[in-house]
């Protein structure tokens, strides 16, 4: 008992000890392991690799999560590498699921602190990047150990790149591209321990299945999202240094694991290193590293695995190419994905900008500075914009026309306001007023400038196909119109505009280029200031880099967007008039519903011709149609100050839609045509119909007696009342025939009852229906179809127990109301025949 209780208290866990204070099953209960030797030692049957993989997977069976989490701890803690070698690879697909997705691991996408706290708080204890797991890492990458990752399960481009024998443009691939030996099944990556950890963690966002429609899992607080966010503020940090590796053992020096090889020099930071020749795989080159990377080879290989696996799923070239992603890629991103790389390019621009002021200016870099900083530099241009703006510009172009785009949006959001994310923005006092955006920040909006244009025509082309009326679209409308609207963004973009379109002796090709080495000098840069020209061709080489030397550019403050704004502009008026009319009719429905009217009881077909809208307003009620209204208002708000749009031309847009109401209190149709056989619908018109924005007055125009049984009827009781009506007016036509030709009341009073006065003032619309008008004629019927209602016999139930109260029995309770009725339709035989004698 002395030895587990000594055993315990020196247990790194707490909280794994206070869940599961179990012993392996493979540790004597009278002996206390110090070190691996005795370990082998007392053990002989666990001296060959397999059995400790044999036993742990049997583990994985039979024990609770929490014993193996802490049987695990303890052969991380007591076993040689070269034992641990052998579980390496069992152990992270263990945790993060096979690259296929059959397997899911221990579902971090699920794992929720509040729905399972003690396997929540385990599992992260262990995955920390200071926990057990990246002990053992680091444990292995001490012995130089490599392990083999298969090609095929990397992302599309990379994967075609290698098959090709051609060896990608990304340091992360070179020197480790392993040839099949004879007989192998394929090709793959030769990794060390940290390389081979990073790769399943960042791909099980991608290969596990999508999760159920039925589990609903907030992805900010889930296991997997956390751990992003604690491993890119361990090795990413934005104050001090990376951490050091953890020790193998309890007072035993750090490993210091080598970097990657080869090395790429920190000279090429900052650019978008982009060969036009293309280097064979055959030619990987083993360059010695800088001792000076030691300090932040871990920190590259996270972002360029995390940048590679999540991002770099479409090609360059394809999209240079078909001015979007080729339809064979057909990997679809989720909303998940999106929200995890938002929170990387979150915490890149926190990274970045946590630059010391004195380390940013310019004479900072020809000084000696650290490998940390000059990554923080080039971290955002080097390794994210380029397969950002491939994956934005799909997003653009293939995700849904539904509200799930909020998670595009807000990711290329975040990328656009690296100022957000700067120090110096909590100094700032927290006012109403938009804050201007310092001119520090031009060179990056610059160089960053098809991020800010064309992306902002991509989705003008979206909203121009949404309904705006809906209140989530008119969100995603106004955060955009908001962003682009702070002050100074504007003529920012613009300047970078000019500086792209300027002119230029020689067009600069897509080549590698140090902007600021002193000693750069052409004849094409001596007709302007040095400076200028520098920032010209920064915008140049990367717009060219991205949309190729042939690119047409589409100036965003050109006439071609100002016309798709004004079009915008015109739809947000539209759609602003369409839910006032919405909150209209929800105001004025309650008013003409009664639970008693008269309606309910009356001979006459409840109208079946209601409009419902096809937007989520009715659902949300008055309070969503207000905050459509406030945000389309600022939107349009917004647009007219980033564009220059003054009062009157709004005005004209207004005047412009043709939306002032008619005679009859109703809007007009939507944009028509006339044509041979009728009104045509242009494209216009379509587009009103599809977003809700007008319509067409639908109603019935056949006989009364043959349309569809409608929700509130009941169906059998229905056809019963029209077969029996039916044989009634087939036996006795002609007696009603000769009641309704009579011109005194009794004539009248037949007319009221069996016939349709609202036949005659129908308008068919149809030109097929006009040239048979004439064969509708009918002759007087009786019709029994409002039995069927269930709104009439409800009110016709709850009229006799009502009378049941005050002891008024059925027979008596019948008589009263057919008296009533015949008192109610003498009295409308009378006001019908007077209103015809005033329109004669």
């Amino acid at each position: 008992m002395t030895t587990i209780r000594r055993w315990v208290a020196e247990w790194r866990l707490p909280a794994l000890r206070e869940a599961v204070p179990a012993i392996p099953q493979w540790f004597p209960k009278a002996t206390v392991i110090n070190s691996s030797r005795e370990t082998a030692m007392a053990f002989p049957h666990l001296q060959q690799p397999s059995f400790l993989l044999a036993s742990l997977k049997a583990d994985a069976i039979n024990k609770p999560f929490a014993q193996r989490c802490q049987d695990l701890v303890k052969v991380i803690e007591d076993f040689p590498a070269k034992e641990l070698h052998a579980i390496f690879p069992w152990l992270v697909e263990n945790i993060f699921g096979s690259l296929d997705g059959v397997l899911i691991g221990w579902n971090l996408r699920c794992l929720q602190g509040r729905v399972n706290p003690v396997e929540y708080g385990i599992a992260m204890e262990f995955l920390d990047p200071g926990g057990p797991m990246m002990k053992l890492v680091y444990k292995l990458q001490a012995e130089d150990y490599k392990f083999d990752f298969p090609v095929s399960y990397l992302p599309g481009p990379v994967k075609a790149s290698i098959q090709e024998r051609v060896l990608p443009d990304s340091p992360l691939y070179h020197n480790k591209v392993q040839f099949p030996t004879t007989g192998g099944l394929g090709l793959n990556l030769a990794l060390n321990p940290f390389e081979y950890y990073i790769f399943f963690f960042a791909l099980s966002l991608i290969t596990q299945k999508p999760l159920p429609v039925s589990i609903h899992v907030r992805t900010s607080d889930c296991a997997y999202f956390i751990l992003v966010d604690r491993y890119l503020s361990w090795f990413l940090p934005t104050e001090g240094s990376v951490p050091p590796p953890l020790s193998s053992s309890p007072g035993g020096p750090s490993p210091s694991p080598a970097p990657r090889t080869p090395a790429m020099p920190f000279a090429s930071y900052g650019l978008h290193h982009i060969s036009l020749l293309k280097r064979h795989i055959s030619h990987q080159t083993s360059v010695n590293a800088d001792p000076a990377s030691h300090e932040i080879w871990r920190s590259e290989t996270l972002l360029q695995v995390f940048v590679e696996m999540w991002l770099h799923h479409y090609s360059l070239e394809m999209y240079q190419k078909m001015q979007s992603p080729h339809a064979k890629e057909s990997f679809a991103p989720t909303e998940e994905h999106v929200l995890v790389v938002r929170l990387l390019l979150k915490h890149l621009h926190a990274f970045a900008n946590s630059l010391k002021p004195e380390q940013t200016s310019p004479s900072a870099h020809s000084h000696a500075t650290s490998p940390l900083e000059e990554f923080k530099r080039a971290a955002v241009p080097r390794f994210v914009q380029q397969k950002l703006y491939v994956f934005l510009q799909h997003c653009f172009g293939h995700w849904p026309l539904d509200a799930s785009f909020r998670a595009v949006l807000e990711m290329w959001l975040s990328y656009l306001q690296p100022w957000r994310y700067a120090p110096e923005k909590q100094a700032q006092s927290s006012d109403s007023q938009p804050r201007c955006v310092a001119e520090k920040w031009a060179p990056f909006v610059q160089e960053n400038l098809l991020m800010y244009t064309k992306l902002f025509v991509g989705f003008l082309n979206r909203a121009l196909r949404t309904d705006l009326v809906s209140p989530k679209n008119a969100l995603m409308v106004f955060r955009v119109a908001k962003v682009f609207a702070q002050p100074n963004l504007a003529e920012m973009i613009q300047k970078g505009e000019h500086l792209f379109l300027e002119p230029e002796l020689v067009i600069p090709h897509r080549q590698h280029r140090l902007f600021t080495a002193p000693t750069v000098t052409g004849s094409f840069l001596s007709p302007w200031p040095p400076a200028v020209t520098d920032a010209s061709f920064k915008v140049k080489s990367h717009v060219y880099s991205l949309e190729g030397q042939d690119c047409k550019y589409t100036p965003m403050f050109g006439p071609e967007v100002r016309t798709l704004v004004l079009r915008l502009a015109q739809l947000i008026t539209q759609a602003k008039q369409t839910a006032k009319s919405i909150s209209d009719q929800c105001v004025e429905s309650p008013a003409n519903r009664s639970f008693l009217s008269w309606s309910w009881l009356s001979f006459c077909p409840t109208d079946a011709n209601g409009y419902y809208p096809a937007n989520d307003l009715d659902e949300l009620g008055q309070d969503s149609i207000r905050k459509t209204d406030e945000y389309l208002e600022k939107a349009l708000e917004y647009l007219r100050q980033i564009f220059r749009l003054s009062e009157a031309q709004l005005a004209q847009l207004t005047l412009a839609l043709g939306t002032t109401q008619d005679e009859n209190g109703k809007k007009q149709l939507p944009d028509c045509i006339v044509g041979e056989d009728g009104l045509i619908l242009t494209p216009l018109g379509r587009y009103q119909i599809i977003n809700g924005l007008r319509r067409f007055e639908i109603e019935y125009q056949g006989d009364s007696e043959l349309q569809p049984i409608r929700s509130y009827e009941i169906a059998s009781l229905v056809r019963a009342l029209f077969r029996l009506s039916s044989a009634i007016n087939h036996r006795f036509a002609g007696q009603m025939t000769a009641l309704c030709s009579r011109d005194d009341f009794l004539g009248s009073f037949c007319r009221y009852h069996l016939t349709e006065p609202a036949l005659a003032d129908r308008h068919l619309l149809s030109p097929v229906g006009r040239r048979q008008a004439t064969s509708q004629a009918r002759g007087p019927r009786l019709s029994l179809r409002f039995l069927g209602s269930y709104r009439t016999l409800l009110s016709l139930l709850s009229v006799f127990f009502v009378a049941s109260l005050f002891c008024i029995g059925p027979l008596p309770c019948s008589l009263l109301l057919v008296l009533g009725y015949l008192l109610y339709a003498m009295a409308m035989t009378l006001l019908t025949e007077r209103g015809k004698l005033h329109q004669l």
